[in-house]
């Protein structure tokens, strides 16, 4: 009788709603969860000079309150939540100027250095380690539907203001420039500069830090450098032919 009035009193679909959001709150509290932003947290100090004790990273650095704010976005996208993922995406970017849509893959240990501008789309996904600076979009192209955003490897520096545009597939350790637009895939190891980006080098920079973003080959000044120089060499064999006619 006693278990009776139990069953009637606490219904088996209150029974798995409590059971659910108790398995929710565990796996938040785990340190699955937590891992992520402590990696976050730890690679600024590897990665920015100016980062001198803990209480200023955690009070003063936009960055990490934008990846904070959108792991907690992510984890309850992925449970299929409505509304609250993109408010909470929304206050992020009114808070820090960094948009990260919830549906966004974001690795752990990354780094958004300043972040004011950076626009990283529903379908992105962000390797381990990248170092992404200020006005950087991960964007789409158009209104296709599915994976219509850039997948970025690992380690890899995006510079200030670049443009990372479609569904593209960008390798580990790629370095692109500041301002650059990248408009099609590019393979690991690789240095991307210009509109629209082209390869300048491989495996040259690989084992360059990645705060060491200013340090890109200057291609058109290589090829002005070897024209000049060609002209140079063709003004002196017309005098050699001028001196020898006379």
């Amino acid at each position: 009788m006693q278990q009776s009035l139990d069953s009637i009193s606490d219904p088996p679909s209150t029974k798995t709603q409590d059971s659910a959001h108790k398995s929710m709150l565990k796996n938040l509290l785990s340190g699955g969860f937590f891992e992520p932003l402590l990696s976050d947290f730890r690679i600024i100090f590897e990665r920015d000079p100016a980062a001198r004790n803990w209480l200023e990273v955690v009070f003063c650095y936009p960055g990490l309150h934008a990846l904070c704010l959108h792991r907690l976005a992510h984890w309850l996208h992925g449970r299929g939540v409505g509304f609250i993922p993109r408010f909470i995406s929304h206050l992020g970017r009114f808070l820090t100027g960094i948009e990260i849509h919830p549906g966004a893959e974001i690795g752990q240990g990354v780094f958004i250095d300043h972040g004011m501008g950076v626009v990283i789309g529903e379908t992105a996904i962000v390797g381990d380690y990248t170092l992404i600076y200020q006005g950087v979009t991960l964007g789409g192209t158009g209104k296709e539907t599915g994976k219509r955003h850039p997948t970025v490897g690992k380690n890899a520096v995006i510079g200030a203001g670049a443009k990372v545009l479609g569904n593209l597939q960008i390798g580990d350790r790629v370095r692109i420039g500041a301002g650059s637009i990248v408009l099609r895939n590019i393979p690991s190891d690789c240095t991307v500069v210009g509109i629209p980006g082209r390869i300048i080098s491989r495996n040259e920079n690989a084992s360059l830090s990645p705060l060491e973003h200013g340090k890109l080959p200057d291609m058109e000044a290589t090829v002005i450098r070897s024209l000049l120089s060609r002209v140079e060499q063709l003004e002196k064999q017309l005098q050699a032919l001028g001196v020898k006619s006379h």
